[in-house]
């Protein structure tokens, strides 16, 4: 590195009525300190020479492969989701018709359902 970090001058780089406000402090700190360059005597350049090479590129084949496999799993698994949606529906709802239903159990699940619809709304709705 020779000279100090600047910043990309993009058309975005000014300051857009989309940006937020951190892209609008960072951007705004890095004005501030765009002269404030550290000189490392070269340091960075020799780090880098010393990095082992990059390795040799992986075959041509490898992605469409990938790619093919996964496209196999995929379509395996929308096959056999309908027949295993059908099968956990049908257990559930065997689980639940195989209950006895009272006023005191609907009760209890309408008493729970409120407490858990109150106290998500209070989570959601709450000022920090």
């Amino acid at each position: 590195m020779t000279g100090p970090l600047e910043m990309n001058d993009s058309p975005r780089s000014g300051s857009d009525a989309g940006d937020d406000w951190l892209d609008t402090l960072l951007r705004t700190d890095a004005r501030e300190h765009r002269a404030d360059y550290l000189d490392d005597d070269g340091f960075t350049a020799r780090v880098m020479a010393a990095l082992p090479a990059p390795p040799a590129a992986l075959p041509a084949w490898r992605k469409p492969a990938l790619a093919a496999l996964w496209a196999a799993a995929g379509i395996g698994i929308a096959f056999a989701l309908p027949a295993t949606a059908t099968d956990v529906a049908h257990e559930i709802l065997r689980a639940i018709f195989a209950q006895r239903v009272s006023a005191a159990g609907l009760g209890v699940a309408f008493v729970a359902l409120v407490a858990s619809t109150w106290t998500a709304a209070a989570l959601v709705l709450r000022r920090d």
